[in-house]
């Protein structure tokens, strides 16, 4: 039972990890999307010649917008040690790296020498459909994200294994970083001749895996979105769309890459785009953030006590348009999926049935984020030529957004569900921790040091909740959520202590697996535990 345990918040950990690489990702795609705008000479006209000066400039602007996607695999090698890492960020993303390319090499001289023996017909050139690519200059197999999350993984374990093994006097110099690339050396050997033999066979059956994703239907579509939507309290939606988005479960490289390097193309046909985009409509979720969203957040404000409606209103707009606009959903869904986890459950229900029928009326590409990035990756450069599909896409919308409110409104009002300005009169005369309590915990100054910045404020008002820094065995975190593993789960305060000390959304606890919802400063309040933790540590070794 424990080590199931043990092993769930391994996984989640690692799914929530996942999304710090991933943060990068809307940038840039904006970036390639106004660039290929630009570059459309259907829309700026003449202007947007090849042998134009403004074209050669937007070029150059979308090459730059290339660099994740060009470089995706590295890009979460670098990206997980920081979160997974429990010592020592900096040194885990090198130990990481260098693992990761020791791999590709080994991968490239067993196949180099013995390819055609693991069937594998190494003297082609690397490129799509060849099940070969290059990475940092390095010919080998096209693991794709998939191994770059393995390699990482198992470098990050080591790193937390071995980083602080004392080492004998006179071989020292091994000690930390070097003796974490050494023992990774030795793993990599026998696992580079396992890829080299068993990838192959993996890239068959990927490719059988395509051809039934095509024919799934909306089927398929509906089942994609509702488990992207379920499993967000879990941390395991990472798992079910990143082998679509940036893996390769339907076309290799992702989804996402593909649409995108696809999009001039598509802004000047007026083909279907359902007809000629692989992608079909695994990547629609951002409607479930956009309208979805809205519809909830209405119906949370017209339940709430008129005396309580501004507060409330205030909390919710907010919460609202870090939704819609930047695709993060958690603060909002937070306020209720833990008081009527039904209510969530209908709000999967009801998200995968609206991008379902959004896409039986053509709607495909880009639209996993929020509303800046659907934007500039969807409506603006296609617009002109698939404008019936976008029209389509709001009326549905906003047909949606009433449903959701209707039927959460009917439901909260129903079952008298707590929401968010509806708290019972015994609840708010309920005791809960004060400012006046938490400046009281300050007295610990080993474990405060000097509160200088917001940040640390809330990191020390946090740890004080979670039991002190002796009840800490590691910390990580994800978008909006600090993820921290505790000795003693019962030395944990309530979620009232933590709204109220450090203005936390709410809090998630799943046996020695805590999980405090922060919002987007969640690296900068991570960042402020890991040094309080520091600090008390090195105040109380001995000297």
């Amino acid at each position: 039972m424990k080590f199931g345990q043990n092993f769930g918040n391994a996984i989640r950990r690692f799914g929530g990890a996942m999304i710090v690489p991933v943060l990068l990702f809307p940038f840039f795609g904006i970036i390639i999307g106004i660039a290929t705008l630009f570059k459309n000479e259907a829309i700026m006209g003449h202007m947007a010649k090849p042998d134009s000066l403004w074209f050669q400039i937007w070029t150059l602007i979308e090459n730059g917008g290339w660099t994740v996607f060009e470089n995706i695999e590295l890009i979460f090698v670098i990206g997980l040690p920081i979160s997974l890492a429990k010592k020592s960020a900096g040194h885990a993303v090198m130990s990481s790296v260098v693992t990761y390319m020791m791999f590709n090499y080994f991968i490239n001289s067993i196949l180099s020498m013995w390819g055609k023996s693991f069937g594998v017909n190494f003297d082609e050139k690397a490129g799509a459909g060849t099940g070969l690519t290059e990475l940092v200059g390095i010919k080998t197999l096209d693991t794709n994200i998939i191994g770059a999350l393995i390699i990482s993984g198992i470098a990050i374990w080591l790193h937390n294994r071995y980083y602080d093994k004392k080492l004998p006097e006179s071989i020292g110099i091994f000690q930390g970083s070097p003796f974490v690339i050494m023992s990774a050396f030795f793993v990599m050997i026998p696992l580079a001749f396992l890829t080299s033999w068993g990838w192959p066979i993996v890239q068959g059956w990927i490719a059988s895996l395509q051809v039934f994703l095509a024919s799934s239907g909306y089927v398929g579509v509906w089942l994609f979105h509702f488990l992207e939507r379920i499993l967000i309290p879990t941390g395991l939606h990472h798992f079910i769309y990143t082998p679509f988005e940036y893996g390769p479960a339907v076309v290799n490289g992702g989804i996402k890459s593909y649409w995108i390097s696809h999009l001039n193309d598509y802004s000047n046909t007026t083909q279907s785009l359902k007809d000629i985009y692989p992608g079909g409509g695994f990547l629609l979720q951002g409607n479930i953030k956009m309208f979805g969203s809205i519809g909830i957040a209405l119906a949370i404000y017209s339940t709430a006590k008129p005396e309580k409606k501004k507060e409330v209103g205030a909390l919710l707009i907010a919460a609202t348009l870090t939704a819609v606009f930047a695709g993060i959903t958690e603060p909002l869904e937070f306020t209720f999926i833990f008081i009527a986890p039904f209510l969530f459950l209908i709000h999967a229900l009801l998200g995968a049935t609206m991008v379902t029928i959004m896409h039986a009326f053509g709607l495909v590409g880009n639209l996993g984020g929020g509303l800046i990035e659907i934007a500039a990756t969807n409506w603006v450069p296609l617009f002109g030529n698939h404008w019936s599909i976008y029209i389509a896409q709001f009326i549905i919308g906003f047909i949606f957004i009433f449903i959701y409110y209707f039927l959460f409104r009917f439901i909260i009002l129903k079952f008298d569900i707590p929401m968010p300005g509806r708290e019972s009169e015994a609840s708010t005369n309920t005791k809960l921790y004060t400012k006046k309590d938490y400046q009281a915990s300050k007295q610990d100054k080993a474990m405060q040091g000097t509160m200088t910045t917001e940040y640390e404020e809330k990191a020390a008002a946090y740890l004080q909740g979670l039991g002190g820094v002796d009840n800490i065995i590691d910390v990580t975190n994800c978008a909006t959520r600090l993820r921290v593993t505790v000795q003693e789960p019962n030395k944990v305060e309530s979620v009232d202590y933590f709204k109220a000390n450090g203005g936390a959304h709410g809090l998630v606890k799943s046996g020695g697996n805590v999980q405090v919802i922060v919002g987007l400063s969640v690296p900068q309040v991570r960042e402020a535990v890991e040094q309080i933790i520091h600090r008390q540590t090195q105040s109380t070794e001995p000297q």
